[in-house]
């Protein structure tokens, strides 16, 4: 309460007889209210009457602690670990007392209490506990510190990651008791792959293992990962499984829950709500539960003598974080698994080039089965080149040959066909039909559209086009780019106007479908589980997901065809899938061969030879031109330091939202790539991190944005 306040008594005030009495009961308090915001004068804490804090500020230089004194009257609330609200801000120039005063309230975390503080002048007092429950332990702490350093980041930044928004109601819940550990499970379907039994006992037997896991297509996979947490759990530890969403936490929460029971495990997921997931990941804290199952954030879960870590579909675009520093999942647990000497699950239908690089190095072991099993889990993939297209006219026009409608119509004898479509929605964008070039308009080089099948106008500017010619071979002739799912729906509905047809996409994902003859056409990784398995599934459009300008295109392309040809019957049950992309492209090799493994070998190979991640450490400096210059010229890199570029970036399209990264409307931004070769990439992030302080600390105005081993190079 400040003294302007306090002087309700005078007669200019006008405030009235019951205004006043509350105010003078306040003064005869046993702590008065001026005192959490100054404390002034107030007696210190008796033994170690010093915090040392951690602000909520994100600025890089500002990553460091900062020592408060501690009121006696917060002497007991005030332990490690626990959030306090400090003034920050005031400077060395408002000192009454001995005390400084002044600055803005922010919120903190109580990192540890101390016998006296390496600052030789005046400190603040702490203004108050925000709650007794101490959130950050030395663990979580440890962690967050090692991923800020990796990631050139601020631990303030880290920590809004790793710790969940404070709900009071759930605080107040007391957690569980704590279960006994659990009997030791059976392999299962373990027993399908070479090493699996084996690894299963290393971790009932309290061992680290290290394995990167090529699961087999089919729908037993999240009973499996539940075996493992149970195998973890019966030796006493801790497990925790991170996976790419909700639907997927979903599924093995359902298999945790079959194998261990109720109340042995939590999940963390943002669909639980704020108040509900807080309490759970409170339960976890506590040591009530000691295995968990969630998305992206539970990498961060404080489990209690954690035993095993894993991850699902290491690939999947979710499991890196859009908040700076834009961690990792995969990475995160490599840390968690090291510094803590647990056992490590990297788990996926798929394999991407960092995992066939973990087996490549000796960091973990290889877990895959057989060909024989391999055979008898996996549907017969069949593909559709150009060549039959071109024979098949009528096949071209409707986008689909004779083989996939065969197909189709064969699946719907015994149960649900997917149609996997690489876009939602309906207007297709168009391609030069000799050569694919993709069709642009003459004056903004947008791309064309014909909404109505007819007109052709721009998707850009909205110009009509009335006499296009491709400028690359001077064809006239356009075919469909790729068409959106809602098209594709509407066109197999004329089809087949007896059989249901299902959409699921980002408005409307579906989870599961009922195992009757339906036509079911979703996006990329939209995919719903069908009862008892898909009878076929058509690969639409493979080209155009292959053909994309990235790096990491034949390998995005694979995993996504994987993911959706894993929830199709094996092929003793008759499941086929159709592919419609050029047989000879290594993908779709890949994929026929069901060999991922070999196609993330084959890539990583190359990449070593050119030098790329994950082989060399990457990162990415984007800004304003001028900035990029500046900030280069005054960073010390490390000598074996590489920079590539700095080149133009593409601005975000007119009309579309802006993305995070992204140019503001009107400026022209560019990207420089900076690599390292192995070994050195705690060196770069350092170098990185030193300079963007430097600049935070000059309040430069031009922003400059880094980012550590950027999922997108181009």
């Amino acid at each position: 309460m400040s003294s302007d306040n306090e002087r309700s008594d005078e007669p200019d005030a006008g405030a009235p007889e019951q205004l006043a009495l509350i105010r003078e009961t306040v003064r005869r308090a046993k702590v008065p209210r001026a005192k959490p915001r100054t404390w002034r004068g107030a007696t210190l804490a008796g033994e170690l009457p010093v915090a040392r804090v951690l602000v909520n500020k994100g600025a890089l230089h500002l990553d460091q602690y900062f020592d408060y004194a501690v009121p006696e009257e917060l002497d007991a609330e005030a332990q490690p670990g626990v959030r306090v609200r400090v003034r920050f801000g005031a400077g060395g120039r408002q000192v009454r007392g001995g005390r400084r005063e002044g600055g803005g309230l922010i919120d903190g975390f109580l990192i540890e209490r101390r016998a006296e503080s390496d600052y030789q002048g005046a400190l603040a007092a702490l203004a108050y506990v925000v709650s007794p429950e101490p959130v950050l332990g030395p663990e979580l702490l440890a962690l967050s510190r090692a991923v800020a350093d990796r990631y050139a980041g601020s631990l303030a930044d880290v920590l809004q990651l790793a710790v969940p928004p404070r709900n009071g109601r759930a605080e107040t819940r007391p957690s569980p008791a704590p279960l006994p550990p659990p009997d030791a499970p059976s392999p299962g379907t373990w027993e399908r792959y070479t090493q699996g039994p084996a690894f299963l006992r290393a971790l009932t037997e309290g061992g680290a293992p290290r394995a990167v896991w090529t699961a087999l297509p089919g729908p037993h996979w999240p009973e499996e990962i539940a075996r493992a947490v149970a195998a973890t759990l019966s030796s006493g530890r801790g497990a925790l499984v991170v996976v790419p969403d909700g639907r997927t936490a979903g599924r093995v929460d359902a298999a945790l829950t079959e194998v261990l029971g109720q109340g042995r495990h939590a999940l963390l997921t943002a669909d639980s709500g704020p108040e509900k997931r807080y309490r759970e990941w409170l339960a976890v804290r506590r040591g009530s539960v000691r295995a968990v199952v969630g998305t992206r954030a539970a990498m961060f879960a404080p489990v209690t003598d954690l035993g095993l870590v894993a991850v699902w579909d290491d690939g999947d675009s979710s499991h890196s974080d859009d908040n700076a520093p834009f961690p990792h999942v995969r990475e995160v647990l490599e840390l968690r698994a090291t510094h803590g000497r647990c056992a490590f699950l990297l788990g996926g239908t798929n394999c991407t080039v960092e995992a066939a690089q973990l087996v490549e190095s000796g960091w973990a072991l290889p877990l895959r089965a057989d060909r024989e099993q391999l055979r008898i889990a996996a549907p017969l993939v069949r593909t559709v080149g150009d060549g039959e297209l071109a024979r098949d006219g009528a096949a071209r026009s409707a986008r689909l040959p004779s083989l996939a409608w065969q197909t189709v119509r064969d699946g719907l004898r015994s149960g649900p066909v997917l149609v996997q479509v690489p876009r939602r929605g309906y207007a297709p964008r168009l391609a030069c039909e000799r050569c694919r070039e993709p069709a642009r308009c003459r004056h903004c080089a947008g791309p064309l559209q014909a909404p109505d099948q007819r007109d052709l106008n721009c998707a850009w500017c909205g110009r009509a086009e009335t006499s296009w010619s491709c400028a690359a071979c001077g064809g006239r002739r356009l075919r469909a780019q790729i068409v959106g799912a809602r098209r594709t729906a509407e066109e197999l509905g004329r089809a087949f106007p007896a059989v249901p047809v299902r959409t699921s996409g980002r408005d409307h994902v579906l989870d599961s479908v009922p195992g009757q003859p339906a036509l079911v056409v979703s996006t990329p990784g939209a995919e719903p589980v069908a009862e008892g398995g898909y009878a076929a599934a058509l690969l639409l459009d493979g080209w155009a997901m292959v053909g994309r300008p990235d790096l990491r295109a034949g390998e995005e392309a694979l995993r996504r065809w994987t993911a959706a040809a894993a929830l199709v019957r094996g092929r003793p049950e008759g499941g086929t899938v159709v592919i419609m992309a050029e047989p000879a492209l290594r993908p779709v090799q890949a994929l026929v061969r069901w060999d991922p493994v070999g196609h993330a070998r084959r890539e990583l190979a190359e990449r070593a030879e050119l030098g790329f991640p994950p082989v060399s450490r990457m990162a990415s400096v984007t800004g304003p031109p001028e900035a990029i210059a500046a900030y280069l010229a005054a960073t010390e890199l490390p000598p074996e330091a590489e920079v590539l570029g700095p080149v133009p970036l593409p601005g975000a399209a007119p009309g579309r939202p802006r993305r995070q990264g992204d140019a503001p409307p009107g400026e022209t931004w560019e990207r420089a790539l900076v690599r390292v070769p192995p070994g050195r990439g705690a060196a770069l992030a350092a170098a990185l991190k030193a300079a963007q302080a430097a600049r935070t600390a000059r309040g430069s105005g031009d922003p400059v944005r880094i980012r550590i081993d950027p999922p997108d190079i181009g």
